[in-house]
């Protein structure tokens, strides 16, 4: 075993705030929605803009490294071995059987992560931000994009993939927490370091 770094210092930091910025703007659109009721609507709705605006500007810088450092890459989806990872977490987990991808710092991500990830970014993400910023500005719509397009309608995409969201992170902690302890993969997020098996 060798302690390999794997996740930079602002891949945690972006992890983290994402994460952070993901339960607010989840808590407090629920509250919008009328599901939570513990804030209230008016300082819901303040506190919802407000995270989702930095929240765009933690992507941008997120984009950007991404790119600059090439990292983009871990997201490229493949199919080597993503049966067997689908096997591991529909069986393997609960029998004791081994995880089948081995990850390195050029490959932090197994094939089912890697599609998971690349759905959160090209398909969740973009529909709750086009159908949020329609929300928002909805007193600046045209006349023809008032008239061919309802606000109700705006709304329900949006709750709609607010729902994707919400089991797309339920899903990310469970199986964060399948590894040889509950922690193990959590870890690694925290510090940068996980400890590899070596290859010969």
């Amino acid at each position: 075993m060798s302690r390999v770094m794997i996740f930079k210092r602002f891949e945690r930091f972006w992890h983290w705030a994402q994460a952070l910025l993901i339960f607010v703007l989840l808590y407090t659109g629920f509250t919008i929605h009328g599901t939570l009721t513990t804030l209230e609507f008016g300082t819901a709705v303040e506190v919802h803009t407000l995270a989702a605006w930095a929240l765009i500007v933690l992507w941008l810088f997120a984009i950007f490294w991404h790119v600059t450092t090439g990292e983009w890459r871990q997201y490229i989806p493949t199919r080597n071995g993503l049966f067997a990872v689908m096997h591991y977490y529909v069986v393997g987990t609960f029998t004791g059987a081994p995880h089948p991808y081995r990850k390195t710092s050029q490959a932090k991500h197994n094939p089912l992560q890697r599609l998971a990830y690349l759905f959160f970014k090209l398909v969740i993400s973009p529909v709750i931000w086009a159908s949020g910023l329609l929300y928002l500005f909805y007193n600046d719509w045209p006349g023809v994009l008032a008239g061919a397009l309802s606000l109700e309608a705006v709304a329900l995409v949006h709750t709609g993939a607010a729902f994707a969201m919400l089991v797309l992170v339920i899903a990310h902690v469970y199986m964060a927490t399948l590894g040889k302890t509950v922690t193990s993969h959590i870890k690694p997020m925290i510090t940068g370091y996980e400890d590899l098996e070596e290859r010969h």
